[in-house]
């Protein structure tokens, strides 16, 4: 699982999320695009439990173990303390939830997918409400394009931490 985070971590970095996407390069940015990401992950891994091609939830609970344990890491350096950090661990935890809940509602009408997740984009990653109307639309078709590779890539190819981000 390791590499998959890795991999996932790797490519909410790709440069492109913040020039043509308008991301802000900042640390609420990159949270953004790596929990955007490990959400497109999450909802294959789901996809797959629910229509019988393999059991996933417990790769799925690795995954977010290993983003909470980056994420209280990450907290820690950042100077917060034993006493708060918690808190802030489980608001981050509600991001992912959020994150997810919004993405899998996308997803689900393949019609209309990469409106709404330009959408959430213009909601939910930072700096994308502020920026023109078309960073969005390009991080809604990005993130829709991402979605549908990462549902074309052999489960244990993933895992491996392979294939992650589209040619």
């Amino acid at each position: 699982m390791q590499a998959l985070y890795s991999a996932i971590v790797q490519s909410g970095r790709k440069p492109a999320w913040y020039l043509q996407g308008g991301v802000t390069d900042s640390v609420d940015g990159r949270f953004d695009m790596i929990s955007s990401i490990l959400a497109l992950i999450l909802l294959r891994m789901e996809r797959d439990t629910a229509t019988g091609l393999g059991d996933q939830a417990q790769n799925s609970v690795w995954l977010t173990e290993l983003f909470v344990d980056d994420m209280d890491g990450q907290l820690r350096e950042f100077g917060i303390g034993d006493m708060i950090v918690g808190k802030h661990v489980g608001r981050l935890m509600g991001a992912l939830g959020g994150r997810l809940g919004t993405m899998r509602d996308a997803l689900a009408d393949p019609d209309g997918a990469a409106a709404a997740l330009a959408d959430y984009a213009r909601r939910n990653i930072h700096g994308v409400g502020d920026a023109e109307p078309s960073k969005a639309d390009w991080l809604g078709a990005q993130l829709l394009a991402q979605f549908r590779h990462i549902c074309g890539v052999p489960m244990d190819a993933l895992i491996a931490g392979q294939q992650v981000d589209p040619a």
